[in-house]
């Protein structure tokens, strides 16, 4: 048992969230890449990375950001148009307002499982700019319906061109970025969300006030308008999106050669030389992972869609009159939400608690909703509309980067991934149904019915993944799911993914004192984002096993433990790649 683990020469972790854990990569698979930066020393590769990094945020997160905040913002003004009279100007009574919030989510969860495979047989820039171009003419085109039925087909077409946007983003991202680098971008590019019914409110507030420009009553001109600028930016895409690393016009050749061999060194590389195969669909399906993280995600998009149709709607309903007043009411929640989303991406990627963050928002959501449905004070609902927004936006990113870092493979991870936004967003059927006009102004069925979801899916969802995350890393430590790699060859070892005993689960940490003598039995994760003597230094492997090991590079004897402050590399007999790090202050157990 101790061969084959030996033979394996990987560590493990689990890292940020929207990627997973990895393996790292032997040295010889950088052979085809050459190291740029020969004869620099570990300060000065730190602060090349970090420039790097810096270059590829600046470019990348925000047009990606506006993207996804046109995207929010054309699905989601409907809200804004309700306000406005749209009901009137169709002639729409009854239930037919909400059926055209319902079409929109069938068409999007039923095309969302496909768009990756689209986005990789046509590559990002075609992609992107394609489907961006579409949504905002069909969104210019709803503002000229004359009836229900015109609503629907424009709603149904706007949910299939929109749905490759947010999973294509998330993969995208991925291509780009280590794991434990991908929670804050997660954070920031979702935050857009928020943004996008903050910016939405102020704008449709003004736009509205074109009532009767060239005959157009001024809801039309809060779909035309915005439509056209979806379209314009559309357009830029052709040139703003870069497809990938190698080939990426802003990076000069030295960047692109180290953007690579940073993801290989984060066995990002991987996809390109797997080939899909159903074994890692039925994988993903039958772990119980991919089910616990669709519950907690059903448990953000139903409230996420129900507070984004809605909130005019709920702010409506306590008596505010004035539309514009309504519509600049809905502005300062979505402000609050967009900068907790951040924090939280902070605090998430720094700490690895993603189990811990999404209880405590969880319960602050909660709190909000349980003040909407008990409260017929109009400050006191008001008040719950901060809380409720703080508890449902952070978690959508904190969640799917949390389900990410779980899960081990290209292939699987892409599946499991699919799987819980796809189930997320079929739950925009449920939001779309649940605040009842009859019920005005209580809206007992809408706010019950999040709360509930809140509750059961997100909080309780994100309690029991944490717990059994805890239980599964706590077994694989004390050895008993060793058994599971008896009789397997390599390949077979390096197939096995997350399910492999060595791969440790994050929801946690744990510091060691500087000096600690730590066994190396217990270094069985792997630290993406360490400080070395105040240096960030790249993802290294703190798992290794001595076994044929002569020395030590500072000469020390081969042995379990690494008492070193520092940082030493080594090859093993056997070829094995292999660091042993002691990090000045916190050790950190990504679980």
């Amino acid at each position: 048992m101790a061969a084959e683990k030996s033979q394996l020469g990987y560590a493990e972790k689990g890292t940020s969230d929207l990627e997973g854990s990895a393996i790292s990569s032997p040295p010889a698979e950088d052979d085809d890449l050459p190291d740029v930066d020969v004869g620099k020393s570990d300060e000065e590769r730190a602060k090349l990375d970090k420039a790097l990094v810096w270059k590829i945020d600046l470019w990348l997160i925000p047009w990606l950001s506006l993207l996804y905040l046109l995207s929010f913002l054309d699905r989601t003004n409907i809200g804004n148009a309700k306000v406005a009279n749209i009901e009137k100007g169709i002639g729409t009574t009854g239930r037919d307002y909400n059926d055209a919030l319902t079409i929109f989510f069938v068409s999007y969860a039923g095309m969302e499982p496909i768009t990756n495979i689209l986005l990789k047989k046509y590559s990002p820039r075609v992609f992107f700019t394609t489907i961006i171009f579409l949504w905002g003419a069909i969104m210019t085109l709803m503002g000229c319906v004359q009836n229900q039925a015109g609503l629907l087909a424009c709603r149904w077409f706007l949910g299939l061109a929109e749905a490759g946007l947010f999973p294509g983003v998330n993969y995208y991202l991925s291509c780009w970025y280590r794991r434990s680098e991908l929670g804050l971008r997660a954070a920031l590019f979702f935050s857009a969300a928020a943004l996008a019914g903050s910016f939405g409110g102020l704008l449709a507030a003004a736009i509205a006030k074109m009532e009767g420009v060239g005959g157009y009553e001024g809801w039309r001109w809060i779909f035309i308008l915005e439509g056209l600028l979806t379209v314009f930016v559309g357009i830029f895409c052709w040139w703003m999106v870069n497809n990938f690393p190698d080939t990426a016009r802003f990076l000069t050749s030295d960047e692109r050669i180290r953007a690579l061999r940073r993801l290989r060194a984060d066995n990002q590389a991987r996809a390109e030389t797997e080939e899909f195969s159903r074994k890692y669909v039925f994988a993903a399906l039958k772990d119980w992972k991919t089910w616990g993280y669709a519950v907690i995600y059903m448990g953000c998009l139903c409230p996420l869609y129900s507070f984004s149709l809605f909130l005019p709607t709920i702010i409506q309903g306590m008596g505010y009159k004035s539309q514009t007043r309504v519509q600049l009411l809905s502005v300062p929640p979505y402000a609050v939400a967009a900068a907790m989303t951040v924090t939280i991406g902070v605090i998430a990627d720094r700490t690895r608690w993603r189990g811990y963050c999404n209880i405590v928002v969880a319960f602050i959501g909660c709190v909000g909703f349980a003040m909407l449905l008990g409260s017929t004070n109009v400050h006191v609902q008001y008040a719950g509309t901060f809380l409720g927004a703080v508890g449902i936006y952070p978690t959508v990113a904190n969640t799917l980067t949390w389900a990410s870092n779980n899960v081990e493979g290209v292939y699987k991870r892409g599946v499991m991934v699919g799987v819980v936004v796809g189930w997320g967003n079929m739950n925009g059927v449920v939001s779309s149904n649940i605040y009842i006009a009859s019920e005005k102004p209580k809206y007992t069925t809408g706010h019950a019915t999040v709360l509930a979801y809140m509750i059961v899916c997100l909080l309780g969802g994100s309690i029991f993944m944490h717990l059994a995350l805890r239980r599964e890393n706590s077994l694989r430590k004390a050895g008993k799911r060793d058994h599971w790699l008896e009789n397997k060859n390599e390949e077979e070892l390096r197939m096995m993914g997350d399910v492999r005993p060595d791969f440790i689960y994050t929801f946690r940490t744990f510091g060691y004192p500087t000096g600690t003598t730590v066994q190396s039995s217990k270094l069985r994760f792997r630290d993406e984002n360490l400080t070395v003597a105040g240096t960030k230094v790249a993802p290294t492997v703190i798992r290794a096993s001595a076994a044929g090991l002569a020395a030590m590079p500072n000469g020390e004897p081969a042995s379990n433990k690494a008492t070193n402050l520092g940082s030493l590399r080594h090859e093993s007999r056997e070829g094995i790649f292999v660091e042993y790090v002691v990090q000045k202050g916190v050790q950190e157990e990504l679980t």
